[in-house]
């Protein structure tokens, strides 16, 4: 074979892994239509640390594009006075030029999809908010009850029910207004110091979870007259408390992690120590995610990037069962499917989302068949267990799932949000 000849062959695919393989002066990444059922990204002035999607009334599970949904976010403004709530709505989500039109549609068809590949159409309300917004939370009985936790120590609760009524109304011909709405909180609490750890429960409508960076936890407690008791705090951490799940089955149970590298099971009914602890990191324990479907399993994420998966019925020190040293950055959101018990997401500072399904097994006879022409084959380290992986975004702070479209994942970074569905899901 001439040198020419061997020039022109075609180059095998490779499997490409951000963190661990370079790249060449020149050489740009691209994505592959095909690996999504769709894919849109969107801006608000301010880049967002925390968001939430509201569960609307539309109906679900539901498939059939173009779909519509509800999101709200919390900025990071310049000034604190610029901050806002954005409750937003995004309608005519269409699946574009990807997934299995990507794989079918000729020139001639393509040409023709124009307004299957434009943007969503996206309408918003703003909500004044002093301060930035480091964490943001919707009551999922009642959406329109939004909590943040504000990085001037404050959490507030908001009823946000006539800008959700107002939303419901909009079409192209009623724009967006960029005028800032004001809103009296239904009430505020102020912690010692600022937090990022909130959480409402799924059991039991109103009951609020908060905690700080001063090691302190507060529940709050709904009141007949729609306001809340807010308890003392729950003390047993000696570290900042990153993250609060519920029990998505016990209206007294909740789980916390910490940078004091522990993972700890807490009753309400009990403040001045924790039910169960364990030391479930060498380093700054970062997430926590409590699967909706199978109630004695959490996931966490840490500092170092890795991922670890528990069982309640086994829960002691370095009684993961599975563990995931994949992300190099650290976690920054772990999530699990609404809808597969064994489904989760994470996204990490190392501008990787990961989907995981832990019910996968390595098949090396399956893996050679499949890449045999077209597919790369997939490096021994890799585990079996990553399902996708999606990048594009600069420094990802938080994912999460549509609780009624199966398969929707919509995540923030510092450049924007991404909107998009795995076509393996």
């Amino acid at each position: 074979m001439t040198s020419a000849a061997a020039s022109s062959a075609p180059v095998a695919p490779a499997v490409w892994r951000a963190g661990t393989d370079a790249m060449q002066e020149g050489e740009a990444l691209d994505y592959d239509p095909t690996a999504y059922d769709c894919l849109h990204q969107f801006t608000l002035d301010w880049p967002c640390l925390s968001f939430d999607i509201l569960k609307d009334d539309l109906g679900g599970p539901r498939s059939t594009f173009p779909h519509c949904m509800y999101v709200v976010a919390g900025t990071q403004a310049q000034h604190a006075k610029e901050n806002y709530v954005a409750l937003m709505r995004l309608s005519e989500i269409n699946q574009g030029r990807h997934g299995s039109k990507a794989r079918n549609e000729d020139d001639d068809e393509m040409s023709d999809s124009d307004d299957e590949d434009a943007p969503p159409q996206i309408h918003t309300n703003r909500i004044a908010h002093h301060g930035g917004v480091n964490r943001l939370r919707c009551m999922p009985q009642q959406p329109a009850v939004v909590a943040s936790w504000g990085d001037t120590g404050l959490v507030q609760i908001f009823d946000l029910s006539t800008q959700l009524a107002d939303l419901a109304q909009r079409n192209r011909q009623k724009p967006s207004s960029h005028a800032m709405q004001k809103t009296v909180p239904k009430q505020l609490h102020r912690h010692r110091t600022e937090g990022y750890a909130l959480d409402w429960s799924n059991h039991t409508t109103g009951q609020l979870a908060s905690g700080d960076c001063s090691n302190n936890i507060h529940v709050w407690q709904p009141t007949p007259d729609a306001k809340w008791t807010i308890t003392q705090a729950f003390q047993g951490h000696t570290g900042s408390v990153e993250d609060l799940q519920w029990s998505p089955t016990e209206a007294n149970v909740f789980a916390s992690c910490s940078v004091d590298h522990s993972l700890r099971i807490w009753d309400t009914r009990e403040r001045s120590r924790s039910m169960l602890s364990v030391n479930a990191s060498d380093t700054d324990m970062n997430v926590i995610s409590w699967n909706r479907m199978t109630s004695y399993i959490l996931a966490s994420g840490d500092e170092k990037g890795v991922l670890r998966v528990w069982d309640l019925r086994n829960f002691s020190d370095g009684g993961h069962v599975a563990n995931f040293d994949y992300h190099r950055g650290a976690i920054t959101s772990v999530e699990w499917s609404h809808h597969e018990s064994s489904i989760l997401a994470t996204c990490a500072s190392d501008d990787q989302l990961a989907v995981w399904d832990l019910a996968l097994e390595r098949d090396p006879e399956e893996e050679a068949a499949l890449a045999a022409d077209t597919n790369a084959l997939a490096p021994a380290d890799l585990p079996p267990q990553l399902l996708f992986v999606h990048s594009g975004q600069h420094n990802m702070k938080e994912v999460h799932w549509h609780p009624q479209i199966p398969g929707m994942l919509v995540c923030t970074a510092e450049d924007g949000f991404n909107l998009f569905k795995p076509a393996n899901l």
